[in-house]
């Protein structure tokens, strides 16, 4: 990866993924800080910094994997519509009485389809990615559903930049999640 002289290496990859935002019909303007700072409030957690940054400095959703990222807020959608991260949070978070529990600190940023999503633990020092797989659970413990997708999220993303994430050739078999029976609400 090239670096800008005077860059830090988070800043330098920041740009890149900026570069590559860019090209996508689908980008949203940046959240402000005080936008972040109200969805920290609801979520209850703080945003993993670099996932922070992304939505504070290349876009709130619109580019990544697949659809890209999900926005993290929306004024214009309740936050029950489930279309942005916090909404689909919130909207788990009120489903736990129906059975699907939902981890501490994990925050949906893409779905990919048919109730699957790459969530970021928040709570990890690297903002691991997380893959939710509803359909590889037969019965009604959500533990299962959990598997463990890039151990960071700049690598995560690294991937997309470099088209070779799993998901390029739908063959892969991810790690199990071993904290999530701990942290499921």
């Amino acid at each position: 990866m090239e670096e800008d002289v005077g860059m830090s290496g988070a800043e330098a990859f920041l740009e890149r993924v900026r570069r590559a935002a860019a090209d996508s019909e689908d980008l949203r303007d940046t959240i402000t800080p005080g936008e972040l700072e109200a969805v920290e409030r609801q979520l209850g957690f703080p945003l993993h910094p670099f996932l922070a940054a992304l939505y504070t400095t290349v876009g709130n959703g619109g580019f990544g994997p697949m659809d890209g990222l999900l926005r993290l807020c929306a004024p214009e959608l309740t936050d029950q519509d489930g279309r942005t991260g916090l909404g689909t949070t919130l909207r788990f978070r009120a489903e736990a009485g129906s059975g699907r529990r939902w981890p501490a600190d994990v925050l949906p940023i893409l779905a990919w389809g048919c109730g699957m999503m790459a969530c970021v633990d928040c709570r990890s020092a690297d903002g691991t990615v997380l893959l939710y797989e509803p359909n590889a659970n037969e019965g009604a413990d959500t533990s299962a559903a959990w598997f463990v997708d890039s151990p960071s999220l700049a690598d995560w993303l690294r991937t997309w930049l470099d088209r070779c994430g799993w998901y390029e050739d739908d063959q892969a078999d991810l790690p199990v999640w071993s904290e999530v029976a701990d942290r499921l609400r």
